[in-house]
């Protein structure tokens, strides 16, 4: 009975501050915070995590159709042999690299001092690819169609169209990365480079001819005007070719023996590889050959040997086109000195 007044106490107890707290509720604050929750203000702080998300991210055109990327993306790595340069020069380094020589060239050491080297580019080194934790992975369709699935499930990859043209390539790239005005103004610089040196070059050089010239392994290469390399040294740098080129080849493979046909008064020499043993011996052969010392390049010491990681990437991109101009410019400036 006792148990039944006390428990009855604490329902009046509880009744009474219930009342009180209806009451306490009319005077207005308990409409406010109603109104606050529902008022567009209220509703628009709600929403702004997802815009914010929203925001992260930008979808982009590949050769897969529509992909989701990073807006601002800081961790990106290029696949290809060039794909790196594209990047640098639209002020974005890689952070990881595959390259062609087991160094960078001497124009891109200082840029890539902290760029991760996964070895030479032949197959993609996933492991190395992972490791170094991309946020955006991008890449022409020819070099890693097969490899998009494994690519993919390391980070956004973004296949891009194959180009005859480095300056499509790079306006692609540049517009995965939102920066369109970046690389016209990477063209229009180069133009203007290029321009400035053709001038200089024709007071320099003027009708004499020039020639370039690779060494590989088993044979001489030689550049004719209507392929990269050599539609930058006749075109671009308006250099006179040998008048018997045949106009029909883009480029030729030759003996040692065919050499003295195409005589030239300068000849710009390239190694393939610079380390590549055969290769060097192969040069050495050549310049003691009598047919090379008595060419006419040769005889007025005309040669001049160009590096092969600095000249690899050639009429592909700026960044090698660049430094190829200054090149060219100092060997014709220091050649009557």
């Amino acid at each position: 009975m006792k148990q039944s007044k006390t428990a009855l106490s604490l329902i009046m107890i509880a009744l009474v501050a219930l009342v009180m707290a209806a009451c306490s509720g009319n005077n207005g604050q308990g409409n406010t915070t109603a109104t606050a929750s529902t008022s567009p203000e209220a509703s628009n702080s709600s929403s702004e995590p997802s815009a914010t998300a929203a925001d992260s991210v930008r979808t982009v055109a590949s050769e897969k159709g529509e992909i989701t990327i990073p807006a601002n993306p800081s961790r990106v790595i290029g696949l290809s042999i060039v794909y790196p340069e594209f990047l640098q020069a639209l002020d974005i380094t890689p952070i990881a690299v595959q390259n062609y020589h087991p160094e960078f060239p001497s124009y891109l050491e200082e840029a890539f001092k902290n760029t991760i080297k996964m070895g030479i580019a032949t197959t993609p080194d996933f492991e190395k690819i992972l490791a170094a934790a991309p946020d955006l992975i991008i890449s022409p369709i020819w070099w890693s169609d097969k490899d998009y699935d494994q690519l993919s499930k390391i980070a956004p990859t973004v296949l891009l169209p194959q180009r005859d043209d480095w300056r499509d390539e790079l306006k692609d790239i540049a517009s995965v990365l939102g920066k369109p005005e970046a690389a016209d103004k990477v063209i229009q610089d180069l133009v203007d480079q290029e321009l400035a040196a053709k001038e200089k070059l024709d007071t320099l050089v003027g009708d004499e001819t020039v020639m370039y010239m690779m060494i590989m392994p088993d044979g001489i290469v030689l550049y004719g005007e209507n392929i990269d390399r050599g539609s930058f040294i006749h075109k671009t740098l308006g250099l006179k070719a040998v008048e018997n080129f045949p106009q029909s080849e883009l480029s030729i493979t030759i003996s040692l023996e065919k050499l003295p046909e195409y005589n030239p008064d300068h000849i710009i020499l390239q190694m393939n590889d610079d380390s590549n043993e055969t290769i060097q011996q192969y040069y050495k052969e050549i310049q003691s050959s009598s047919l090379w010392k008595n060419m006419t390049a040769v005889k007025k010491n005309q040669v001049y040997l160009v590096g092969g990681e600095e000249w690899f990437n050639l009429g592909m991109s700026p960044l090698a086109n660049r430094f190829a101009i200054d090149a060219v410019l100092q060997i014709f400036e220091n050649n009557g000195q």
